[in-house]
């Protein structure tokens, strides 16, 4: 079990991805509970100070910013801004983006600009340590006071309400109390609202599709490289000179990530009566390469993002300073997630044009990729299913962003959307998926036409592992489940060197 300190210290992507995968304990840093505690206490000597008004401490929210809430009320006023705001709808959250918005949350709270009391934030700890995982649901975030129902959901245990799974089971908040033994937080002026504000619905979405993407992203390369082998495709158009004067990074790392994966290849190196391929090979560096240099923009997003304080009012205790501002609003998320959803969706869009060249019965190949078709329908309707997946990837793409329906009587009258942006993606990411899947089917079939010549050993070795999984289809069968074995081989069996 790896331990991870929670502190001021920046995390990066690899980092995050220890988190995910659940192999990490979290402990709050001395440094951490020092500036917690700072914060808390300032916080409590500005609540003595006669008359001051403090959005959100001791004021109602959003278009009731400016009714006062007297003292006694404080820990009601938290209390029902939690209740109130929990109106989350749609499908459950994936535990996996359960246990990540935990960890965002605290990594936010932990900077010390938020007036939390330390307790809160070690038992949201305690929740991702014990596997404790709040029901959230999918749907309800405009994303721009944060990620407001999501977040309540998210908090409603602290505090003795909502649901949790925690070992299998489902349980109320105050079953789960009697559980482990614990009283319920009794949140301070302002808590609620820490807790409620904040990006991390839309963040934990984006990180886990950042994640998948890169991977996608390597993953097309490679699959390209043997749908390219297994057409009998030209290697010029990967020249690295044709890319240097067109420098985009993307398109350069792309063509040399082809030219190594082929590197060797017996198929690629022999005669080509064709003088050009069709686009869906010979671009393969521009559209591949376009998606690898947006996802370097997302990366240095989502990682300025996981890294920051989200909640408002915005505390400096060491200047003396409460600001009411904006650092919940999603607007740098929703940009960057409904440009990454595009991106990738493209991936699919080019790997279907791979698959379908791949059926039509050219270059040698047989027509849908069978000894005898006609008799067989061999590798048609594969091709139909990464076209519908496509087809649904191109509405998916339709950019949130640029929505915003006003809210709270006008007070939140600019809203990002930034939540279904990055439930969009999160999405596509999935679709694309399975249509490199289905392009890795097609592609190791067809390159058993091919034999005895060979690719190169690097992807030998990669049909190989595939062959563990998915065999040679010589006559007509029931094809989902080798679909499906394709998809989780790229989940969970990748082999990358």
């Amino acid at each position: 079990m790896h331990i991870h300190a929670v502190s001021s210290s920046p995390v990066d992507l690899n980092t995050l991805e220890k988190i995910v995968s659940g192999d990490v304990r979290l402990e709050l840093s001395r440094e951490s509970m020092d500036r917690i505690n700072t914060c808390r206490k300032y916080l409590d000597e500005k609540m003595r100070v006669p008359g001051e008004l403090i959005y959100g401490v001791n004021t109602g929210f959003g278009a009731l910013h400016n009714v006062a809430i007297g003292t006694r009320e404080l820990e009601q006023l938290q209390k029902n801004l939690v209740m109130s705001h929990a109106c989350g709808v749609g499908e459950q959250v994936p535990r996996e983006i359960v246990r990540l918005m935990l960890f965002l949350k605290i990594q936010s709270l932990s900077y010390g600009y938020s007036g939390v009391q330390p307790d809160t934030v070690i038992r949201l700890t305690d929740f991702f340590n014990q596997g404790i995982y709040p029901v959230v649901y999918e749907q309800g975030s405009l994303g721009a006071s944060g990620d407001l129902a999501p977040l309540a959901h998210l908090s409603l245990p602290l505090i003795g309400l909502g649901e949790v799974d925690y070992q299998g089971q489902r349980m109320t908040g105050e079953e789960m109390n009697r559980v482990m033994g614990w009283e319920p937080i009794n949140l301070q002026s302002k808590e609620g609202l820490a807790l409620l504000n904040g990006t991390q619905f839309m963040s934990a979405y984006g990180l886990l599709s950042l994640i998948q993407a890169r991977k996608l992203s390597k993953q097309a390369d490679m699959i390209c490289a043997l749908s390219l082998d297994a057409y009998d495709g030209r290697i010029e158009p990967f020249t690295d000179e044709v890319h240097r004067v067109r420098p985009h990074e993307g398109q350069i790392a792309t063509a040399l990530q082809i030219r190594e994966y082929l590197e060797g290849s017996e198929l690629i190196a022999r005669h080509k009566e064709h003088v050009q391929d069709p686009y869906s090979f010979r671009c393969t560096p521009q559209v591949h390469g376009a998606t690898k240099d947006c996802i370097e923009y997302v990366t240095k997003v989502l990682v300025t993002e996981m890294n920051s304080a989200t909640d408002n009012p915005t505390v400096f205790p060491a200047l003396d300073k409460i600001v009411s501002a904006g650092n919940f609003h999603g607007q740098p998320l929703a940009l960057a997630l409904d440009f990454l959803a595009i991106a990738i969706a493209e991936l699919g869009s080019i790997s279907e044009r791979r698959i379908n060249q791949l059926v039509l019965g050219k270059r040698g190949l047989p027509p849908f990729l069978v000894a005898k078709p006609g008799l067989n329908s061999g590798f048609m309707i594969p091709q139909y299913t990464a076209a519908s997946i496509v087809s649904q990837n191109k509405q998916l793409c339709t950019p949130s962003c640029v929505d915003s329906i006003d809210s709270s009587q006008a007070q939140e009258d600019h809203v990002s959307m930034g939540a279904n942006s990055a439930l969009k993606c999160y999405r596509v990411m999935n679709n694309v998926q399975r249509v490199l899947a289905i392009e890795l089917f097609n592609a190791s079939q067809a390159l058993e036409f091919r034999r005895p010549t060979r690719t190169s050993p690097r992807l030998e070795k990669l049909v190989t592992a595939f062959r563990r999984h998915v065999p040679f289809v010589e006559d007509d069968t029931v094809l989902y489940p080798h679909i499906h074995k394709s998809e989780n081989f790229l989940k969970n069996e990748w082999y990358t060197d």
